[in-house]
């Protein structure tokens, strides 16, 4: 097994290496939030920490070698899906009735955020005397959009609006977004927990990652294995779903069908319905919810290091000045409109984590922010179904609809 190739000034690396050092990234993270006292103070997140430092290690590399890293990401998807099936497992109806109303609120803020977004990136290009379809790329076509939106839209932005480097724009924006969510979320938190004086109403297992007491019993292999074939039963079933909405004419990512395979199949299957394993489906055991964190974690660590910062130097100007004016609208959005709104208690500062992931960087992203925040302070159930939820699926769709009436309106 070959695993790099040097050709023509690119090193690449194959699934294997990618995930290998995905993990390296990971512990990396884990000793420098041990270490350094305020990135652990700030509930910032492991992967994030880093892969930040991976990545500026490689673009010195090529400012001092002019050789490229590259990186076959294939894994990290199969991680995704693997994490978003485990919310799918942890998600019980009664959470998800009780996260009825909260997620038509979070969902209402997202769009008109969304809105405000654009309107913000439009603003700062005109600034600069750039053209405004500029300003979307650095409003809800990156940032609430990411890399995937981005990519997507760039092409005809190009073409149609005359934005000679709009993939390039889109790509910039959307990766310092994702630094700049991940960095959000955990301060936000932390301010708003300190004010208020904020505790969980009770104490409960994470959906991602463990608390369990020293003396807790330990998680079985077979645990494990059992946790394992769930998530791949919801796979299964998340495919089946998938290729009925792409026949039904609708895209969705397969995570997405996974995720609902998963609240599907933990809310129809008894408690004591006979499986093979001998064992209770594991909706909310320990074995998912360590699966759920390994996922999470080695995917953001796989994400963040393979970023190509050394591609993004020539568009600093007004792209920063862009960013930043997004990095304090969201800011502000989330402490003064979304935690008032989502009824200024615990799960409220956790959805604004989660919110600070949504706004400028990537679903991932807003999960791995909870799941610091909820690490550090207590678990949230509500947090973990109503985000997602609105960052998974509905942002999507909105933004669908809401580029091109933007593009018509103001490009």
């Amino acid at each position: 097994m070959e695993g790099w190739v040097f050709e023509n000034g690119v090193l690449s690396f194959n699934s294997f290496f990618t995930v290998t050092m995905g993990i390296v990234v990971l512990f990396l993270g884990r000793r420098l939030n041990q270490s350094v006292g305020f990135l652990r103070e700030f509930s910032i997140p492991e992967p994030v920490t880093g892969g930040i430092v991976f990545s500026i290690l490689f673009a010195l590399i090529y400012a001092t070698t002019s050789v490229e890293i590259e990186f076959d990401l294939t894994a990290r998807d199969v991680l995704l899906v693997y994490f978003f099936t485990t919310i799918g497992i942890n998600s019980s109806l009664k959470d998800l009735l009780k996260g009825g109303m909260p997620l038509v609120i979070l969902l209402g803020l997202t769009i008109g955020y969304m809105v405000i977004q654009n309107l913000t990136g439009i603003t700062i290009a005109s600034l600069f005397d750039l053209q405004p379809a500029v300003g979307l790329l650095g409003g809800s076509v990156s940032l609430i959009g990411g890399h995937g939106t981005a990519i997507a839209w760039a092409p005809r932005i190009g073409e149609e609006y005359g934005v000679v480097s709009a993939m390039e724009i889109g790509i910039a924006s959307a990766t310092f977004g994702l630094i700049l969510a991940s960095l959000m979320g955990g301060p936000i938190a932390k301010f708003l927990i300190n004010r208020h004086g904020l505790t969980p109403a009770k104490k409960e297992q994470l959906d991602v990652g463990l608390n369990e007491p020293a003396n807790a019993k330990p998680i079985t292999g077979y645990d494990f294995l059992d946790a394992v074939f769930s998530i791949h039963i919801c796979v299964v079933v998340g495919l089946v779903l998938n290729e009925v909405v792409a026949q039904a004419g609708l895209q969705l990512p397969l995570f997405v069908t996974c995720l609902f395979a998963g609240i599907i199949i933990t809310n129809i299957i008894p408690d004591n319905y006979p499986r093979l394993s001998g064992t209770k489906w594991p909706s909310r055991q320990p074995a998912i919810a360590l699966i759920a964190d390994i996922s999470l974690g080695t995917f953001l660590a796989m994400s963040l290091m393979s970023m190509q910062l050394w591609t993004l130097i020539d568009l600093a100007g007004p792209i920063f000045t862009i960013l930043a004016a997004q990095f304090v609208v969201a800011i502000l959005v989330n402490i003064l409109i979304v935690f008032p709104a989502m009824g200024k208690n615990y799960d409220a500062a956790v959805v604004c984590s989660g919110f600070g992931g949504i706004s400028l960087g990537s679903t991932p992203t807003a999960m791995a922010n909870m799941s610091a925040v909820s690490q550090r302070y207590g678990a949230s159930h509500l947090a973990f179904i109503i985000v997602p939820l609105v960052c998974a699926f509905f942002i999507d769709l909105v933004n669908a609809l809401m580029i091109p009436f933007f593009l018509a309106n103001f490009g």
